[in-house]
């Protein structure tokens, strides 16, 4: 049988759209009409059109945790690949979600390994996520392998979260500083300096670069906001560049504080992908493919790449990594042992766990620094304001004396 997505009308002429199987769309048909709907479009989901349209749709890391979790369960109550598709898609809540496992079940059911079926869809499964599911296939241990998979994507979508929620209040600040920052210079100082200028007092040299920047911005403030925008899309079509996108890169990798946090952050990235491809037995090589892959540092994959060079010529993967100069010592010492001791994929799984906590650590000393580096900020910018405004004051107070 084969999946086949549908577009119907129902008694009231309500439209209705969903997925369902069959053996042909003739049967699709068929199978809508007893159902009390009359079917206007019957297409199959592994056809081109689909199979290119699914391929480009994506899961939330939530949703695949959950998804994950739920498959893993289904698999250890002892039901095949195929029916836990099925209960799976049944049971999705979003449309994407059931066209990609509707679509996968139907190139299982057709003699496709779970993994050819999963390449189908790259960008909702990632390159780990393949990689396991095929290591479990063969281990047939298929179960507990989605079940570390879970976890690993639950582990990264909580860091996520707790760096998305450690920026929300200094970004806060920031956006309300710029504002009142642009009201005092659009709307206020204007009607003030008015009044110096009515009176052709000679005025102080700070409150004569105040006005020009406030007409500036009342007269070309909409030409800067164009200006900002287009450097940030030129920017953005110019890290699709792969020159440009590893100076890029290069930069912020040598920035002080954030150069360390970002490296922390892929190595970590590294190790828990190294960690779960490791124990579910995938072979080094393979491992270290999807842990390139999941970094987001060029220079960092680069470095990958050039480890995995070496490991393939015979040197050990701490030797081989510590060459490139580019990861953490922790990491390197760590898969020393590991290597030695026989027990690489718990010390790299153990090495995860303690960048994490540094990643966290350092996540909560950056906002702490920043929160009150952005008030000074906005401070010392009013301060100026403030004093350009004064200036003409304490002179004509003075003067008058």
């Amino acid at each position: 049988m084969s999946a086949f997505r549908y577009h119907a009308l129902d008694a009231n002429g309500k439209p209705q759209n969903g997925i369902l199987e069959a053996d042909s769309s003739r049967a699709a048909r068929a199978l809508l009409r007893e159902r009390g709907l009359y079917p206007l479009e019957v297409t199959s989901v592994s056809n081109r059109d689909g199979e290119r349209n699914s391929a480009r749709q994506r899961l939330k890391d939530a949703d695949l945790s959950l998804l994950s979790r739920q498959w893993a369960t289904l698999l250890a109550s002892g039901l095949t690949v195929e029916q836990s598709l099925a209960a799976l898609t049944e049971q999705a809540e979003s449309e994407a979600a059931r066209t990609i496992l509707a679509g996968i079940r139907s190139e299982v059911m057709a003699g496709h390994s779970l993994r050819a079926a999963l390449d189908r869809y790259p960008a909702a499964f990632p390159a780990i996520y393949r990689a396991s599911v095929a290591a479990g296939e063969k281990s047939g241990e298929l179960g507990r392998i989605m079940m570390q998979l879970a976890d690993y994507l639950e582990q990264r979508t909580r860091l996520r979260q707790k760096t998305l929620q450690a920026l929300l209040y200094p970004g806060i600040v920031a956006t309300v500083a710029v504002l009142i920052i642009v009201a005092l210079m659009t709307y206020v100082v204007p009607q003030i300096v008015s009044v110096f200028q009515q009176g052709k007092q000679a005025l102080p040299v700070l409150t004569r670069v105040l006005i020009v920047a406030s007409d500036l911005l009342r007269d070309w403030g909409w030409l800067l906001l164009i200006v900002v925008a287009g450097i940030g899309i030129a920017l953005h079509l110019s890290l699709r560049e792969e020159h440009f996108r590893r100076r890029w890169d290069a930069l912020w990798l040598k920035a002080p504080l954030l150069g360390k946090h970002l490296r922390t952050l892929d190595a970590t990235r590294f190790a828990s992908t190294l960690s779960i491809l490791a124990s579910s037995g995938v072979p080094l090589l393979s491992a270290l493919d999807a842990g390139r892959e999941v970094m987001g540092r060029l220079p960092l994959q680069e470095a990958v790449q050039d480890a995995t060079a070496r490991v393939r010529e015979g040197q050990t993967l701490a030797r081989a990594l510590g060459a490139t100069r580019a990861f953490p010592p922790l990491l390197i010492h760590m898969i020393a042992n590991g290597e030695a001791t026989g027990r690489l994929d718990e010390l790299l799984d153990r090495a995860a766990r303690l960048q994490q906590q540094e990643l966290e650590n350092r996540t909560a000393t950056l906002t702490t620094l920043l929160e009150p580096m952005l008030l000074l900020i906005m401070g010392v910018v009013v301060l100026v304001i403030v004093l350009a405004v004064m200036q003409p004051i304490i002179e004509t107070n003075t003067m008058l004396r």
